[in-house]
């Protein structure tokens, strides 16, 4: 009886470790998030197209971090001349300036000419489809359309 008393606080001792373990990374949260490149015109880019990357800061190790989708959302900003832009925020359900990927591919469309933010972050709460969403933890990037 010796040998399974001592296993069991063994395993006791052991799961009291990993649960230890698991609350401190509950811990970790995204402080910022930054996107590469930080401006890029879609004349210099193969087809139009410019491949965004983000990196997140995280409150503890590992940090920084490249992000992938599985982390963030992506969605175009507001065009940078509108009076007043709420920083963060998606476009919602309207035709598209330009377009970007869960995976941080960006393109203009057909007759846009200007300028945009491409977004990346953590997606909040979505109060009207139409005026899109406001992003949490994000990093802006601009992309100009010819």
């Amino acid at each position: 009886m010796t040998g399974f008393s001592s296993l069991r606080v063994l395993l006791l001792l052991l799961l009291a470790v990993l649960a230890t373990l698991s609350c401190a990374n509950s811990d970790r949260k995204l402080q910022s998030v930054t996107l590469d490149p930080p401006t890029a015109d879609a004349k210099d880019f193969p087809n139009g197209q410019v491949q965004f990357s983000a990196t997140g800061i995280f409150s503890q190790p590992p940090s920084p971090v490249l992000l992938s989708s599985k982390d963030i959302s992506w969605c175009v900003g507001q065009q940078t001349n509108v009076m007043n832009p709420t920083a963060g925020v998606c476009v919602g359900n309207v035709v598209p300036f330009a377009t970007v990927d869960q995976n941080g591919l960006a393109h203009c469309g057909p007759f846009s000419q200007g300028t945009v933010y491409i977004l990346a972050g953590t997606p909040g709460v979505m109060e009207m489809p139409d005026e899109g969403s406001q992003l949490k933890v994000f990093g802006s990037a601009q992309l100009t359309c010819p």
